[in-house]
């Protein structure tokens, strides 16, 4: 399908940069790797985007067939965007960007992240148990967004963005995303938190634990 720019090359890796390497464009699919978002959802996650970069970008993914935008029934008829089942398939694509680019000799220039590419970072690099394997449910409170993870035999089985009625192990509730980020990341520990009264821990202590210490980030590049 032809766009304004293009590297015009049959090579697949040109076509492929040729329909998500515009600026944007793989945030925009990273956000929706969890499940649909409204524009507005899409732009709270995307400040630095503006309205109209954001919007053309969605055009663009939609013409290619990344993602697709369809109207909830009422009474919410609102619009969403969502992955196409092609577009999903970028997924390890992104899990491998993100190991890699961890492992930067650099560190990152900016220090914002997105609720929802905080949780993509621990299914990332979560690491299955070699010893004791372990199974639980968890809810994770970041500001207004709920996820549920679930962890059966060790492995990390579901990772989504959604509320639900059905009790968890372990409910964790950071009052702000970089915290959990921070936990993970290794810069402080549960009880830190706590006592700092960014995290409120409801439930099973010891099977948070156990989560976040699967959580293992590699380490940057030596130079």
């Amino acid at each position: 399908m032809p766009t304004t720019r293009t590297y015009g090359e049959a090579c697949p890796i040109a076509h492929s940069l040729d329909m998500i390497g515009d600026r944007w464009a793989m945030l925009v699919v990273r956000e929706l790797r969890l499940g649909p978002r409204r524009f507005s959802d899409l732009q709270a996650s995307l400040p630095a985007a503006g309205p109209n970069m954001l919007a053309q970008r969605l055009r663009d993914l939609e013409r290619f067939g990344v993602l697709t935008r369809r109207t909830l029934p009422p009474p919410a008829a609102a619009k969403i965007y969502e992955l196409t089942e092609w577009g999903s398939e970028l997924e390890p694509v992104f899990r491998a960007l993100a190991r890699w680019g961890a492992r930067a000799p650099a560190p990152p220039a900016g220090q914002r992240l997105s609720p929802d590419s905080v949780m993509l970072g621990l299914r990332t690099f979560f690491v299955v148990p070699t010893e004791a394997p372990w199974s639980a449910t968890y809810d994770v409170h970041l500001g207004d967004e709920r996820y549920r993870v679930r962890v059966v035999d060790g492995q990390l089985t579901e990772l989504t963005r959604t509320a639900t009625d059905d009790p968890a192990d372990a409910t964790l509730v950071f009052d702000d995303h970089m915290a959990m980020d921070a936990l993970t990341a290794g810069l402080e520990t549960l009880s830190e938190l706590i006592e700092r009264g960014a995290l409120r821990l409801i439930g099973d202590a010891d099977a948070a634990r156990r989560l976040i210490d699967a959580v293992h980030k590699p380490q940057p590049t030596a130079t």
